[in-house]
């Protein structure tokens, strides 16, 4: 039942990201990349998902550019 519960919360999560129109980001790119992760059938499904929001480079930036997470790797989409 938590299980479905949660299914619930990404449909309506998807459904208002729809009604808000405009371009989707690259958040929601990440997001549906996650999804597509969950559909796949494969082991370790929760790493699948992980990665589709993660930065995967490993050289340090410089200087960071924002002072806040912003919920996926922008670079990523």
């Amino acid at each position: 039942m938590e299980a479905r519960a949660k299914l619930i919360d990404l449909g309506a999560f998807i459904d208002r990201v729809g009604r808000a129109g405009g371009a989707e980001d690259f958040r929601m790119k990440a997001f549906r990349a996650a999804l597509a992760e969950l559909g796949k059938g494969e082991p370790h499904r929760a790493k699948g998902v992980l990665m589709a929001f993660s930065d995967p480079t490993t050289d340090p930036i410089p200087a960071a550019t924002t002072k806040a997470a912003c919920g996926a790797w922008p670079a990523g989409s």
